[in-house]
């Protein structure tokens, strides 16, 4: 049988330069093209992998934390436990014990500290960090393919990684790890990942409340509550030589979360004149907010349906001894789910935080395309949003009319993932 003029017109469109131009086209804005994810994500490393050593090659170094790391961690090499007496020039030693182990060993590894071999740490570091999200991203089917791009993008990230060394790349890097075990439903190694995140830089426990949303979501609270313990025993373990010299010292050093950062330096709020800024009663007002912002979206935003968190605690509770009736096994939870809500809820942090470094942009940089991609903004506002972060980001030092843009940003994402629809973050499967 002859074949039909019609489908041999539409076999050489599609043969056509045109056809496969468009179908390109097609498969890379298709959320849930596993595949052209996948190859845009294997040259987004491939570019990574060429442009880091570049970087570190023809950019200066700037000097900021990583001799006054070197010289805390030298304490504790030299025996050194009570944590009054480990400085460096900046000051004291701020952060818990993971981060003394850690930084230790990359003393060692970079001989003392050699600073272009600490670069080069540290773009393996990014690397790692860029390959963590693009699988997390690929899971959660979400951003488009070529959207995957704008995780390699920033000029800022680039320059906290390689040209700064910062602690907070690698605290990341660890909580986005657990981020992914939640994803493999692996609840106890997620919360023990987590702890040891929080174990280099606090900043993670921004994660633990919509972190906490997902765990009460978990079919099985056994492995939660072991997860909770093993996690405090390993900060028990981490902090134990610390703690058996002087507690006092390291608990108020490590874990100070009454500790007020310089108006100067902040990127967030600096339009608020100092004396406002660095005032209690600013640091209640956000702090309500925060709590505020976070009960809101957990319970009326992604919980009401499913009767709130009382509703999702109560189906947690063992059925009476007399009632023998198994209670119904809970559904998996969608990665694009998870995904959601520990990066709002990470975010939410972000919006309240009185104080945002430079470095701090690392916090939640690399989750900005997702969450963009939650709201129903037109794809030129959600690009126009993530460009506007990046360029205040980029313009030091920070004004007051560049703060006031960064909230403007953050405030208008947060209103967007506000009416998000359910099926971007919440119940749609893939």
């Amino acid at each position: 049988m002859a074949p039909k003029k019609g489908s041999r017109s539409i076999r050489s469109q599609q043969a056509s330069p045109w056809g496969t131009l468009k179908g390109l086209a097609h498969r890379l804005n298709d959320p849930s093209d596993t595949r052209a994810a996948i190859w845009v994500s294997a040259g987004i490393l491939l570019f990574e992998a060429v442009i880091c050593p570049l970087i570190i090659a023809k950019v200066p170094y700037t000097e900021l934390d990583w001799v006054a790391y070197m010289e805390e961690v030298e304490g504790f090499l030299k025996g050194q436990l009570d944590y009054r007496e480990l400085k460096g020039q900046t000051g004291p030693l701020v952060y818990p014990a993971g981060f003394v182990y850690v930084f230790a060993f990359l003393r060692w590894l970079t001989s003392g500290g050699n600073i272009r071999a600490a670069q080069y740490v540290f773009a393996v570091i990014y690397v790692a960090t860029q390959a963590v999200m693009l699988w997390l991203y690929i899971k959660a089917k979400v951003v488009p393919p070529w959207a995957l791009t704008l995780l390699a993008l920033s000029k800022r990230l680039h320059s906290i990684y390689v040209l700064r060394l910062f602690n907070d790349c690698v605290a990341m890097l660890l909580a986005y790890i657990a981020t992914g075990l939640l994803l493999l439903q692996r609840w106890r190694a997620s919360i023990v990942v987590y702890s040891a995140a929080v174990s280099v830089k606090m900043n993670v426990l921004l994660m633990a409340p919509p972190v906490l949303v997902v765990l009460l979501k978990a079919p099985d609270m056994q492995d939660i509550v072991e997860g909770v313990m093993q996690g405090l025993a390993l900060q028990m373990f981490l902090g134990a030589p610390f703690l058996l010299h002087n507690a006092g010292a390291y608990l108020s050093r490590a874990f100070e979360l009454s500790r007020v950062f310089q108006h100067v330096w902040s990127v967030n709020f600096k339009f608020l004149p100092e004396t406002l800024f660095l005032s209690r009663g600013v640091a209640s007002s956000l702090l309500a907010a925060h709590l505020a912002l976070l009960l809101l979206f957990a319970h009326y935003r992604r919980e009401k349906q499913r009767g709130g968190l009382r509703g999702r605690v109560a189906q947690k509770r063992p059925a009476p001894a007399a009632n023998q009736t198994r209670l119904p096994k809970l559904p998996q939870l969608p990665a694009a789910h998870i995904l959601f809500l520990v990066f709002s809820g990470n975010f939410i942090g972000i919006v309240c935080a009185r104080t945002l470094h430079y470095q701090f942009y690392s916090w939640y940089y690399h989750t900005i395309p997702l969450l963009l991609w939650c709201t129903r903004l037109p794809t030129t506002v959600r690009l126009s949003l993530w460009l506007c972060i990046e360029v205040i980001f980029n313009i030091f030092p920070s004004t007051p009319e560049t703060s006031l843009a960064l909230l403007g940003c953050h405030l208008l994402i947060l209103l967007a993932l506000a009416f998000a629809p359910a099926e971007r973050g919440s119940d749609r499967t893939h």
